[in-house]
């Protein structure tokens, strides 16, 4: 990945909040902020960025970002019912109409029946929608992170510009 194809994308993120006069939280585990600090990255990013929550810990995800101990549980913390509740936490505790979250397995230990090493799964909450999706990425530690990162936020991006196309103001 090279970080000129974040940066575009951190920027059209940052455009398309701006123009809806909406914002975005983060809720990260195994991109450990790198999200947050990609849209901060970009000037201006205070209109459209409410703040980010790096949950690492599942007690975190509980406490800070109202995972369901019991969806950890049933389900693992790499999971589409942890990383969408940890999205929902994060849009709610931020009070924004959007927010991403991360949980996987960045290596290269860490692999579990079914959820190899490069694991990650991906969640996208708006006030109208909860969508999750899983990724295998190849490479080192920082290859699945720096891959999430991006694959987040084309995520975040094409649903963003998705739900506009869908919802019409009434004047």
């Amino acid at each position: 990945m090279k970080n000129e194809s974040i940066n575009d994308l951190a920027r059209a993120i940052k455009e398309a909040l701006e123009l809806q006069g909406q914002m975005m939280a983060t809720a990260e585990s195994c991109t450990g902020g790198l999200i947050a600090s990609s849209i901060v990255d970009i000037p201006g990013s205070s209109a459209v960025l409410a703040g980010g929550i790096v949950a690492y810990q599942n007690e975190i995800k509980v406490k800070l970002l109202d995972v369901s101990a019991e969806t950890i549980d049933k389900y693992g913390v790499v999971s589409a019912e942890t990383v969408r509740e940890m999205a929902e936490g994060a849009r709610k505790k931020f009070g924004c109409e959007w927010a991403v979250s991360t949980s996987g397995i960045a290596g290269p230990g860490g692999a579990e029946p079914g959820k190899p090493v490069g694991t990650v799964w991906i969640a996208v909450a708006s006030s109208l929608q909860n969508e999750a999706f899983c990724e295998i990425f190849s490479g080192d530690r920082n290859n699945v992170r720096e891959k999430s990162v991006y694959k987040a936020m084309q995520l975040l991006l094409n649903l963003i510009n998705r739900q506009k196309s869908t919802c019409t103001k009434v004047h």
